[in-house]
């Protein structure tokens, strides 16, 4: 008989339920979020047991490698679709999501996750730090530009970021109290600016070594953040069966709302995704459309856009065209090619044959006027 694994993983603990090829629940417990734990725990149905699933959660990632190393079939359910499929339970817990997720898995109506490489993972951290700590930093200066304010200072945009530091301490110095209060938030400020600067260096010197985003960096527009940022997300580009897939990956199709004959609504983007990716990619796509002096094929086809429909829309649609393009370079191994230097000449219209002229026509008399009575 045949057997499936629903697993709700939770940082301490775990529930775990086993239901037979019918339905009925063959076992159940709450177990420790340990590999070895919940290895254990399905020791007795090995021979039987065709799936595992678990939801994607902070823990994935380790479970599902180290689960797969030991040999079982696990599968990471996506978290909008596990949602969806538990929504109808009258009460919410643990013991019955485990309960709820072995069903999907015995009916088969889930939706896998892709499990990124550790090495992806490892990126992902060096980039999430490096942002965390440049908002950090830029939290810092606000709260020094906006307390300030109350008092009439006011500190000049135009000081840039390395003299905020100096006409601060200058505005304030007249002051003791908010000269000491002003010098803990700069020095803050100031570590956070030196570990920043730390994780940028690492971010460029990883990118330099790395053979696709160097490729990724040929495209105007197309820095090391992006294209490292880029190539951890998609970890797999065989994953995707065609390129024009990752696009919606990342939320930059237009989600649409149909119901019958009365609604059929195209909105807006459907944001799903990774959402730093996504900025990236717009960030990406508005440097190649206004600041970027090169020209290239992208950059024509979005300023048509741009006339056509405005250009928000242009740099969304840019964006989109950006990810299909590094996702064919990396999967063909191919480098970024930037088309024509000008638009390809529209071809010559054939010259329509002449119009045959019209038969002369006899030219019949006038009819007599007759006299009235």
């Amino acid at each position: 008989m045949e057997h499936f694994a629903g697993l709700d993983v939770a940082t301490v603990e775990s529930a775990l339920c086993v239901v037979d090829g019918a339905g009925k629940i063959v076992f159940e417990a709450k177990l420790a979020s340990e590999p070895a734990a919940i290895a254990a725990a399905l020791k007795p149905y090995a021979q039987s047991l065709r799936q595992i699933g678990h939801e994607a959660g902070a823990l994935s990632p380790w479970l599902q490698h180290e689960l797969k190393a030991m040999g079982w079939s696990i599968q990471c359910l996506e978290t909008v679709h596990v949602k969806a499929a538990l929504k109808a339970q009258r009460n919410k817990t643990d013991r019955n999501d485990a309960r709820g997720l072995a069903q999907m898995m015995r009916t088969g109506w889930f939706k896998s996750v892709h499990v990124k490489s550790e090495a992806s993972y490892r990126l992902r951290l060096l980039l999430s730090n490096r942002r965390n700590l440049k908002r950090k930093f830029l939290d810092l200066e606000n709260a020094v530009r906006h307390s300030l304010k109350a008092f009439g200072v006011k500190v000049s945009a135009q000081c840039g970021r390395m003299g905020f530091d100096a006409k601060v301490r200058e505005l304030v110095g007249h002051d003791p109290m908010l000269s000491g209060l002003c010098d803990a938030m700069l020095r803050a400020r100031a570590v956070l600016w030196a570990e920043y600067t730390k994780l940028h260096r690492l971010v460029v010197q990883v990118t330099l070594q790395d053979e696709v985003c160097q490729r990724f960096m040929a495209i105007p527009g197309v820095g090391p953040v992006t294209a490292l940022a880029f190539k951890s997300a998609v970890d797999d580009p065989t994953r995707f069966k065609k390129s024009t897939n990752v696009g919606a990956y990342f939320g930059l199709t237009p989600k649409r709302e149909q119901s019958g004959t009365s609604i059929d609504r195209e909105g807006a983007i459907s944001r799903a995704g990774d959402g730093d990716v996504r900025t990236l990619l717009y960030e990406a796509a508005s440097c190649l459309l206004t600041r970027s002096r090169e020209s290239c094929s992208v950059k024509r086809w979005g300023q048509r856009i741009a006339k056509r429909a405005g250009h928000r829309k242009a740099v969304v649609a840019v964006a989109r065209r950006l990810s299909v393009v590094m996702l064919a370079m990396w999967r063909d191994g191919t480098f970024f090619e930037p088309g024509e230097a000008e638009p390809a000449p529209r071809r010559p219209r054939k010259a329509a044959a002449p119009r045959a002229l019209p038969k002369p026509q006899k030219h019949l008399p006038a009819p007599r006027k007759t006299a009235r009575p």
